[in-house]
């Protein structure tokens, strides 16, 4: 399975759905556990990295380094 590829500030899209109706999240804290912050409505959720990483579909946005 390959290795899924994220960093912080990127927008992600996951699997299911926010029940707001927005599928897509901003990565807010990278560690141990993912925080990862709705689009839409601005609720912040924290999941561990091995769920997160089976949740997540795509990246949406990579966030651009200066």
């Amino acid at each position: 399975m390959e290795e899924k590829v994220f960093g912080l500030n990127d927008i992600v899209e996951m699997k299911k759905p926010h029940p707001c109706g927005v599928n897509s999240w901003k990565v807010i804290r990278l560690g141990m556990d993912i925080r990862i912050k709705c689009e839409g409505c601005g609720h912040s959720v924290i999941l561990p990295r091995r769920e997160f990483s089976r949740k997540m579909k795509k990246v949406l946005k990579k966030h651009e380094e200066e």
